[in-house]
Formats: C-alpha cells, sequence, structure tokens
C-alpha cells in the first residue's frame, strides 16, 4: 500500500476488497450482532456497515494512522514556546492530582489539542514575513519568518513533559528530604488509538471541522458542569441509594454501610455500586484501554470488594483497631505512628526509640495492597516469559537486524535516527549527577547502591514495558524496589525512598520515552527533534503551593473529598515500613506474607500456563486473555482514595469499548478519543481554577455554602457510620 494513501482512500479500498471478497464467495465469520449488522471479515479485519472493527495493532497501524508525511517542520520557535507554556500547566495541573483522594493522571491529549488550537490563532494573527515584504518594514521579515513562519502544522504539536513530583511531595508533607527531581518525559497518548484525530484534522479538512467543533462543544460543556459536582453539589460524585437509606439506621448498621457503600470522601468506604457524576475522577482512560485489559480489571474490582471487606471483618493483621482505608501508618492503639522519634533528625533507625515507641502498623487495606503489588510483579515476570515469550523473541530479532514490518517505520527511515552517542553522553551526565546527590545529598544511600537500583529497573523494564505495549496500561513495579532497598539499606527510610526512585524511575521513563517515540513514528517527527524537545523538558520545574498551604490536610489519615495525602503517606509508608523490613516481613514478622506474595504470584501463573496448554479455552474464556497481573492489581485498587466512580468507569468502558467499538466502530474511529480528551480538558481545566479560586491551593479554601446537596456535617454522601459528625 502506498505510503501517501489516506485515511479514506484506505477506507474504500478496504470496501472494494470486502466487495471483491464477497464475490468470490469467501466465507463470512459472524459476530455477534443482529442479523442486519452482522460484520464480515477480510484479512483478519471485522467490518460493521463498511467500517472497520478496531482491534488489533495492525487495524490501528492500517485505519487509524495516516502514512503520509508532508515534511513540515516540527522543531520552531512557536513549538517551542507553546511545548514550554503547556508543560508548565500540565506540571502543575499534576500536582494538584498527586493530591486529589483518588489517583488521577493529566489528560495530554487535551494538552495538545489545546496546543493546536492555540498554534492555529497564532499562526493566523501574528504577522508573517510575507506581510512586510515589499514595505518599508521588510528588514523585520526575517524575525518574523523566525516567530510564525507558516501555518501551524501536526508536527509542531511539542512532545514536552509532566514532572513528576512524589519525591519533592515527600519531603515537603512529611520529614524526608529528598532533592532529586526526575529527569521528565512526556506521555503523549498512552495508547495508539489518540493518534486518530491529530491525522485526520491535519489531513482532512472536512473532519478537522467536524472534530474540533465536537471536542470544543465538550470540552465547553464539561468545563460549565464540573462546577456543579466538584464545588456546588459534591453529592453528585458519590450518589448511593444504600447511603440515603441508611440515615435512620443504627449506629452498627451505618458503620456497616459506610464502609461498603460510601466512598465520596478521602478513604471513606469501598463505594459499592454508588454512582458518580464527577467526571474528574471518572476521566476518559476507560474509553481508550483495550477491552481485554478492561474486563480483567473488571474482575479485580469485584474480587476488591471481596477481600477487602473479608480482611476487615474476619479483623485479619488487627485491622479493626485502625481505620478500614488508609495509606497511614499507625501505633498499636490507633494512633498515628510516631516515626520521627524512631528515625529522628538523621532519618536513620534509632533502635532504643523503637524498642519504646513499637513497631508500626498498617491498615488490613494496606497490607492486602503491598500483597497484591507483589503478587502483580511476580505474575508480570512470568507472564512475559511463558506467554509472551515469542513476541520477545521477535522484537529482539527485529531489533538486532533493524527491521520492521511497520510501514509506518519504514516510512521514518528518511529521517536520520538520533546518534547512539547522544544516548550515551545524557546517560553518563544523569549517571554523574545521581552520584553526585547520593555523595552530596541527604540521601543516607551508599553508592553501591545507587548502581543497584539502576541495575534492577533496567532488569524490570522490558517486562513492564511489553505489558504496556500490549494492553495500553502497567502496573505497580516499585513494590520489588522497596523490597531489594529495604534488604541493602536496613533502618534508612530515606534511602529506600531514593532507591525505589530511582529503579522504578527507570521503568516509568521507559514507558514514556518509547511511547513518545512511537508518536513521533505515527506522526513522522524526526527522531532528532523529538531528543532535543524531551531533553527541554529537564528545564521545567513545577510549583509546590498545595503542600505548603493544605499540609495538614495532607498529613491526616483520611483526607476530604478535595485534597488527599494518600499517595504520598503510602510512599513515606512504604519506606519506612521496608526500612524495618527484618522486624515487619522476616519469617517471624506479621507481614511476612506480603515478600512470599512475589513467588506466589509467579507459581500461580505458571499454573495457569500449564493448563493453557491442555486447555487454551475453559467455556467461552481463552485461557491466555486472562492477565493476572492486572487483576492482581486491580483487586486492591480500592485500598484508598475516593472510591465512589468506579461503577461509573466500568460503564464509560462498556459504552466506548463495546458497544461503540463494536456495533458503531465508524463514530468510534472519528469520535471517542477526540471526545475523552474534550471531557478530560474541560473538567480538569475547572478542577485548576477551583483549585486557587476556592480550594485553598493557594491560601485559605473557600467552601460552598451548605444544603442538601453539600452537608455541612459527614461524608457528603450521607455515609456517616466510621466519621463523628464535626
Amino acid at each position: 500500500m502506498p505510503c501517501k494513501l489516506s485515511v479514506l482512500s484506505m477506507k474504500r479500498a478496504r470496501v472494494r476488497q470486502l466487495v471483491l471478497t464477497r464475490e468470490r464467495g469467501m466465507s463470512e465469520t459472524w459476530h455477534r450482532t443482529s442479523p442486519r449488522k452482522r460484520p464480515s471479515t477480510v484479512d483478519g479485519t471485522a467490518y460493521v456497515k463498511g467500517e472497520p472493527i478496531i482491534t488489533t495493532g495492525s487495524d490501528v497501524s492500517h485505519f487509524l494512522v495516516d502514512f503520509r508525511d508532508d515534511g513540515d517542520p516540527s522543531l520552531t520557535f512557536r513549538s517551542l514556546f507553546l511545548g514550554t507554556v503547556f508543560a508548565c500547566l500540565g506540571a502543575a495541573l499534576r500536582q494538584i492530582y498527586l493530591f486529589k483522594p483518588a489517583a488521577l493522571s493529566v489528560s495530554t491529549v487535551f494538552l495538545l489539542l489545546l496546543i493546536h488550537s492555540v498554534g492555529l490563532a497564532w499562526s493566523r494573527v501574528l504577522p508573517r514575513r510575507s506581510s512586510v515584504e515589499g514595505t518599508r518594514y521588510a528588514i523585520l521579515g526575517p524575525y518574523l519568518e523566525f516567530i510564525n513562519h507558516s501555518e501551524f502544522r501536526i508536527k509542531e504539536i511539542c512532545e514536552m513533559v509532566y514532572w513528576t513530583v512524589s519525591p519533592i511531595a515527600v519531603r515537603r508533607s512529611d520529614y524526608i528530604s529528598s532533592s532529586f527531581q526526575r529527569l521528565p518525559t512526556v506521555s503523549i497518548f498512552q495508547c495508539l488509538f489518540h493518534l486518530i484525530f491529530h491525522c485526520a484534522l491535519h489531513f482532512n479538512n472536512a473532519a478537522k471541522y467536524k472534530r474540533m467543533k465536537l471536542f470544543w462543544m465538550a470540552f465547553t460543556g464539561m468545563f460549565l458542569w464540573e462546577i456543579i459536582p466538584s464545588y456546588i453539589f459534591p453529592l453528585l460524585n458519590g450518589f448511593s441509594v444504600f447511603c440515603l437509606a441508611s440515615q435512620h439506621a443504627s449506629p452498627s448498621v451505618q458503620s456497616v454501610f459506610t464502609n461498603l457503600f460510601g466512598g465520596a470522601d478521602g478513604n471513606e468506604g469501598l463505594g459499592l455500586l454508588s454512582i458518580s457524576f464527577d467526571w474528574q475522577y471518572i476521566t476518559s482512560i476507560f474509553m481508550s484501554l483495550p477491552l481485554t485489559q478492561q474486563v480483567n480489571s473488571w474482575v479485580g474490582y469485584g474480587l476488591c470488594y471481596i477481600i477487602l471487606s473479608m480482611i476487615y471483618y474476619s479483623n485479619a493483621w488487627n485491622s479493626k483497631s485502625f481505620p478500614m482505608l488508609s495509606t497511614s501508618l499507625f501505633s498499636s492503639n490507633g494512633s498515628m505512628y510516631d516515626q520521627s522519634a524512631v528515625f529522628g533528625t538523621t532519618f536513620q533507625l534509632n533502635q532504643t526509640a523503637l524498642n519504646e515507641v513499637g513497631l508500626p502498623h498498617m491498615t488490613g487495606s494496606n497490607v492486602w495492597h503491598n500483597i497484591t503489588n507483589n503478587l502483580a510483579i511476580g505474575g508480570l515476570l512470568a507472564h512475559c516469559i511463558c506467554f509472551w515469550g515469542p513476541y520477545f523473541r521477535d522484537t529482539f530479532r527485529s531489533a538486532r537486524s533493524g527491521t520492521q514490518r511497520d510501514p509506518h517505520w519504514q516510512a521514518m527511515q528518511k529521517y536520520r535516527e538520533v546518534p547512539f552517542w547522544w544516548y550515551v553522553c545524557l546517560l553518563v551526565l544523569s549517571f554523574v549527577s545521581g552520584l553526585i546527590v547520593v555523595l552530596k545529598g541527604q540521601t543516607t544511600l551508599p553508592w553501591y547502591s545507587y548502581v543497584v537500583a539502576l541495575l534492577l529497573g533496567s532488569f524490570v523494564t522490558p517486562f513492564s514495558q511489553t505489558l504496556y505495549a500490549r494492553l495500553g496500561n502497567g502496573i505497580a513495579t516499585n513494590q520489588l524496589m522497596k523490597m531489594v532497598g529495604g534488604a541493602i539499606a536496613p533502618g534508612r527510610p530515606v534511602a529506600n525512598l531514593y532507591f525505589s526512585m530511582w529503579s522504578h524511575d527507570i521503568i516509568t521513563q521507559s514507558v514514556e520515552l518509547a511511547s513518545d517515540l512511537k508518536v513521533g513514528q505515527y506522526l513522522k517527527i524526526p527522531p532528532r527533534a523529538m531528543f532535543l524537545t524531551q531533553v527541554w523538558g529537564t528545564v521545567l520545574a513545577v510549583m509546590v503551593s498545595i503542600v505548603n498551604s493544605e499540609r495538614d490536610t495532607l498529613l491526616s489519615s483520611t483526607g476530604t473529598n478535595v485534597w488527599s495525602g494518600q499517595i504520598v503517606q503510602s510512599l513515606n509508608s512504604d519506606a519506612v515500613t521496608w526500612s524495618l523490613a527484618r522486624e515487619l516481613y522476616g519469617p517471624d514478622g506479621q507481614y511476612f506474607i506480603v515478600p512470599l506474595s512475589f513467588l506466589i504470584g509467579v507459581v500461580m501463573t505458571v499454573i495457569q500456563w500449564l493448563i493453557w496448554r491442555r486447555w487454551p479455552r475453559i467455556g467461552p474464556v481463552k485461557v491466555d486473555s486472562v492477565i493476572l497481573p492486572v487483576i492482581y492489581m486491580y483487586s486492591a485498587s480500592m485500598s484508598s482514595g475516593v472510591n465512589s466512580p468506579a461503577t461509573s468507569t466500568v460503564l464509560v468502558g462498556i459504552i466506548s469499548q463495546y458497544w461503540l467499538r463494536s456495533y458503531h466502530p465508524g463514530w468510534f474511529r472519528k469520535y471517542n478519543y477526540i471526545l475523552g480528551g474534550a471531557l478530560d480538558g474541560g473538567a480538569q481545566v475547572m478542577i485548576f481554577i477551583l483549585s486557587f479560586a476556592v480550594f485553598g491551593a493557594s491560601g485559605t479554601p473557600k467552601p460552598f455554602p451548605s444544603w442538601a446537596g453539600n452537608p455541612a456535617q459527614g461524608n457528603v454522601d450521607y455515609c456517616n457510620g466510621n466519621r463523628p459528625l464535626v
């Protein structure tokens, strides 16, 4: 197929091919639809009403991404300027979402579309060289060309970066002195499907108008709507019939209902069957993850409700002495653990103080979260080896031979690749910089531990990359790093934090870098321009105003429906407990099951592989489609934070990735991802404004007046069984 064949031409070619195959009497593969909507299959691709159902990576490459390359410049003054401005905006949004009571991420789709719109305005409003040629201002021509050289094109959409601020946040909100900031990489289009609207917008003006119209309509609608559930009517974030029905129940019943059905406030409850109308917590992530990943995650959700309830009400690990959900550390009497007395100002273990204060305790939900992390890591390694071994082999062979079948890769061969010595220089510079931090900073980390951290991260990276490439999502692998860090530097929580940061950052940055390079390949951005814009992102910084103004809330074991320190508390708790690995996780420790879970995760996947070898399909289920690491991860997804959006995210995934993708593939291909980006963008811009205007990110919060949809006392969803009305 010619490299410059447009999406429309490809579609027509496929339809013609479909007609030819029908005339030849080739059999059709029937889908589970009504007789009038049964799709035919041609060359492995199913069609509904002449539109391909995007299923495989090959479908993505051929139907969502154009092969065309107009040779437009990508690295310009305009692209660097806009990329820098919006990367700073992204950094600000990312920190805001770091301290939200649910694990959220900033929508890069929205930022890129916003850059695209602002760039178009830039190119049309500012004068160009042609506007002064032949006039007395012709001397300004070269400067105008530098600032506004031509129309704003797709390649100028910048691969800029968000800073990851977890180590800084831990330092400011607790006691850990961490001055190292992660080198940034961009996470542009976390799955290949996000590329559809960029390519189509660039090469098809009619489609561009329709998609941009949809984007701005959805963006504006969500921007205006988000102020209602997030500020005026927070009950809409977790509408629960069970919570409302428990108002006159006994205290014991209210407590059970809160733990099971409450979930609109931070660490309130499991949020079972709650419905959320707050898009900042729903997000478009389930509009892009493949259905296989989502089905596995739904199984994990179901297990999460069951297992966390069983752990708490069976009083496993003395769970009833602590909150049902929290990432904080506690003393045996249920009070917050005094870690400063145990580790002091030197951040190293004082054994005498430990004997007096006692060992820290975790909530049952936090223990299960740690168990599932290790189950997932062991399962990931085993799954990649057992099930995806041939994929590994073929990938390495392609890399060694320097050949790929991907036509987009072939189209990029006209551009000069980044010299290998550029990466070597960057590696040496980064390594030396990190070593200086270890030797001169207050890291308490031996230099050899720093080297081990880098090697460990490099070992795990290919496995994590593979899962991300196949499912569009990864698992948390930093638990392994914390385990090894605790063994290498016992009694040093700061050292453990640094060890896990450096080793795990190799994984996260590698995933993001690979994603960037793949996006650059599909957009036909020269590799050297991509490399330079990524490096430029390292000079950007982040703000810390939220940590200053909301410190008390971030340190509390619960938080609110607006702010929560659950993520940084989790980092802190892990650093402290793994620095006491021998006492807590050793054979005689109360949490020995946590490190043992790594081996259990490996064994369970090997058993699954053996079953698959004998019975590839059990009933309607393909055994190899069961991804145990994903199930493990989601089976602890409600161990902290706001849990009310879970049901809504499942509904969004079913509508988008099943109903639209299977029954309306044309609409899905054209509008699904741009709609998700618009909804994310509208919600996140409003949250950004509200965070500084009324939520207290830069000063005193200004809560909305109390009314039925915003109760003055208790949790906003009226489940008040596990905390006092204050």
